[in-house]
């Protein structure tokens, strides 16, 4: 009878009680599916799994369906990452709270499977599940679960169990506490590294659910143990943790207990863990508070910015303008001039590209800390030596982050050098970079005004729309330019850009001519129906005469897209002819685009 739920068994199905109960067919079809040869099908099974549980109800979900899943966890990965994912939303499915317990079979041999993306799941679920538990069942069902995989003899279930320790430990009894405390400080020297790593990773987590007392007489001792583990990938994550425990002590505490090892952390003999200091050092400074910044901080903040590993004085350079804000307020100028700037003056010209351009994406941000004339006089000849820089990505982040600056100092003050350095760029071989500064220009040109913008960068948008490099740069040209009318207004772009655009129709190369269609075709709507209907319609029309068909049949399609900013009467008596003449072209294309333009126009 039934479905054949058996563990150890294949599931099967009855094909007379699907003939009696027609709804129940396509679920005996999914449950066959779980053994099928075909992954795929597993798998499909598997996401409709609580298509399934719904089918069976809650007490057979419980009695065959889970038990049934526990047995046959033997699958390619893909299929029991589905399956854990799945069985992490099922707490109603198998009867509620009261019953989420039976969904623990399944995940716990998931959570010791070889695949780290399945245990990880696995554990994710098992978490996620562990909210609903009443205080009871955690005590009877989730922490004895916890146990095993904290001492199971496979590395694979006590890495599992490391992250369980946190979500059960502040719903237990005092004596359970005391055990989980005892089964976590074993995995933190446990023999296998991948398991120290573990412990290493959610030892934060676990200190902030503790009892203070307890963070300072184990949380501590773990944690310093950790940061002088002989793999340097347990104390780079010892490192993260140290910030989150700093988190959580009394001031008075931090000194004694927390910094000698984060000092010693600061100067490891391993790269990747100095790294990961400087990556958290904005987290650690906010942790400690001033006193301890200003005396431990600021010279391990130094000794980064000069490591001898780019990657570490990159990851440093990134955090100068976050540590420089939260520095005391009291002494923040008098440390960033004595302390950091003579540091970020020599990353200035660094050997390593990466770092200068971390710091070029930062350093910007310095002027509205400093003021004024601090920044004339320190830090504007910083920008422009690294608006001279021979990596393009550094003067890019220069660039980009100029507004800062404007606001502090004014742009004619950085004009002068800026200038050179843009025109660099909007010249550079690769076509990216020339992109990267043309899509910057519209804010470029709003931070500059309009009087510096045409006297010195017209001509350089004009340009790119002759770009033989890349098309992607021609239509971006193009959009410059409509995003320079939105800023500047119609009546600018009649004066500057229109006739320098029209001029360009008159060009022997038919690429330019068609770049002056699709400029109109950008144009007509941000200058509206005056400007385009006097001056930039009659040359569309003219060059319906071209004698090159590719152009000829961009007029069609110029005329559709330009349509609707014209007057009805303009495009009856003007337009039509045009479209109409076009649409009995002897090329095949320019018929084709000026049909579709009578068409979309109702011109016919």
């Amino acid at each position: 009878e039934g479905f054949g739920l058996v563990p150890g068994s294949t599931p099967s199905f009855s094909m007379a009680g699907a003939d009696s109960d027609d709804s129940l067919y396509p679920i005996a079809v999914l449950i066959d599916e779980l053994r099928n040869e075909d992954v795929q099908l597993r798998l499909n099974s598997i996401k409709k799994l609580s298509t399934i549980a719904l089918a069976l109800g809650v007490e057979r979900t419980r009695t065959e369906l889970l038990p049934f899943l526990t047995d046959t966890i033997y699958d390619e990965d893909e299929v029991l990452l589905a399956l854990a994912e799945q069985l992490g939303n099922f707490t109603m499915l198998v009867g509620g709270p009261e019953y989420v317990h039976c969904l623990l079979p399944p995940l716990e041999s998931l959570a010791t499977v070889e695949e780290t993306v399945v245990r990880d799941k696995a554990v994710e679920s098992l978490r996620k599940i562990s909210h609903e538990h009443s205080p009871v069942d955690l005590e009877v069902h989730f922490e004895p679960l916890v146990k095993r995989l904290a001492s199971g003899d496979w590395f694979t279930s006590r890495t599992s169990a490391c992250g369980l320790f946190s979500v059960c430990y502040p719903r237990v009894s005092s004596t359970v506490k005391a055990e989980i405390r005892q089964h976590f400080r074993t995995l933190c020297s446990d023999d296998t590294p991948m398991v120290r790593r573990a412990a290493a990773s959610k030892l934060g987590e676990f200190a902030k659910v503790l009892e203070l007392e307890y963070v300072k007489s184990d949380i501590i001792s773990l944690f310093t143990a950790l940061a002088s583990d002989e793999q340097d990938s347990v104390r780079l994550l010892a490192v993260e943790a140290g910030v989150s425990i700093a988190t959580l002590l009394p001031q008075e505490d931090l000194e004694a207990l927390v910094m000698p090892t984060l000092r010693q952390a600061a100067e490891d003999k391993s790269w990747r863990v100095r790294y990961m200091v400087a990556d958290k050092f904005s987290d650690l400074q906010k942790a400690v508070g001033p006193e301890i910044t200003k005396n431990d901080l600021v010279p391990a903040f130094q000794n980064l910015l000069k490591d001898c590993e780019a990657e570490v004085r990159a990851a440093a350079a990134n955090k100068v303008k976050e540590f420089c804000e939260n520095l005391p307020e009291d002494s923040r100028e008098t440390i960033i001039m004595t302390h950091i700037l003579p540091c970020v003056k020599e990353l200035v010209s660094d050997t390593n590209q990466h770092v200068k351009s971390a710091l070029a994406s930062v350093i910007m941000g310095l002027s509205t800390i400093l003021g004024k004339d601090n920044t004339i006089e320190h830090l504007l000849p910083l920008f422009l030596a690294q608006l001279k820089d021979e990596c393009p990505e550094v003067r890019l982040n220069i660039i980009s982050n100029l507004d800062c600056v404007n606001e502090v100092i004014g742009i004619r003050q950085l004009s002068q050098s800026l200038l050179p350095a843009i025109v660099e760029l909007a010249e550079d071989a690769k076509w990216r970079v020339r992109l990267a500064i043309i899509e910057y220009m519209p804010l470029l040109a709003g931070q500059l005004g309009v009087e510096f913008f045409d006297e010195k960068l017209n001509s350089l948008c004009m340009a790119w729309l002759v770009d033989h490099g890349s098309c992607y740069n021609v239509e971006a040209a193009t959009c410059n330019l409509m995003k320079l009318v939105e800023k500047f207004g119609a009546e600018w772009a009649q004066n500057t850009i229109v006739p320098k655009v029209l001029g360009m129709a008159n060009d022997p190369n038919y690429l330019h001519r068609m770049t002056t269609l699709f400029c109109i075709n950008a144009l007509s709507e941000v200058c509206g129906q005056e400007i385009t209907t006097k001056h930039m319609l009659p040359v569309v029309f003219k060059m319906s005469n071209d004698q090159v068909a590719n152009v000829r049949f961009n007029v069609a399609k110029s005329l559709q897209k330009i349509g609707p900013v014209l007057d009805s009467n303009c495009l009856q008596t003007e337009v039509k002819p045009v479209l109409e003449k076009l649409a009995s072209d002897q090329d095949m294309d320019v018929k084709y685009f000026a049909q579709e333009a009578i068409s979309v126009l109702s011109l016919a």
